[in-house]
């Protein structure tokens, strides 16, 4: 008789900029590879070919290249591509997927920040992501002038479109995830992202570790 294949879990990482959210899906993937499971690690925009494209669209250029509702059918069209070719494939074959940014980031940015309706981009999301919402998604929250220090450190003398947007719609992206969060706590949790980089680890792990079956 076969083994029984585990069942795939869809992890989201979201906040603004500078918060860790590519450090901390890193540190998850290799502590859930510890425990024997298959990780995908995945970003978007982009994630697959095709959505990689889009995101060098949305991310190169001025600030105001696109308007908000050209950047949320951008997304959305990348994050089409990227549930095709990568997300659903890999929760089939039962791994661990883990998406630095998603569907929430389309409503933080372009809707409570960039000003597009709601309600447009939950259609939106409903056409596009379906029912492969996530299971979890872990909100790392952050006072907008640390984050985009951060950022500026990171890559010093780079940035992307959003980072050189003001620092008022940073403020209102911040709010927006929160909003977000509060909406939805049966799959939202929101960590301080002011903590150290270990005990911010630690307190992502116990999270998945008390949610994720297995």
């Amino acid at each position: 008789m076969s083994e029984t294949r585990r069942a795939g879990y869809f992890i989201t990482l979201e906040g603004g900029e500078g918060a860790g959210k590519s450090t901390h899906a890193r540190l998850l993937a290799e502590r859930l590879g510890r425990a024997g499971r298959d990780v995908v690690v995945t970003r978007e925009p982009g994630g697959a070919p095709d959505a990689e494209a889009i995101r060098d669209l949305l991310l190169g250029g001025a600030p105001e290249r696109w308007s908000p509702l050209a950047e949320a059918l951008l997304n959305n069209a990348a994050r089409a591509s990227h549930l095709q070719t990568t997300i659903r494939p890999a929760l089939g074959q039962g791994a661990v997927v883990l998406c630095d940014r998603f569907m929430d980031s389309t409503t933080a940015y372009q809707g409570y920040a960039g000003g597009v309706e709601l309600d447009l981009l939950a259609r939106l999301e409903h056409a596009v992501v379906g029912k492969d919402r996530p299971q979890l998604t872990i909100v790392f929250d952050l006072d907008p002038v640390l984050g985009l220090e951060r950022a500026r450190q990171r890559d010093p003398g780079k940035s992307d479109r959003f980072e050189r947007m003001g620092l008022e719609f940073h403020q209102r992206l911040r709010a927006g995830f929160l909003e977000i969060a509060l909406g939805d706590p049966a799959r939202c949790v929101v960590i301080d992202a002011t903590r150290p980089r270990d005990e911010v680890a630690d307190l992502v792990w116990d999270m998945v570790a008390a949610r994720m079956p297995g």
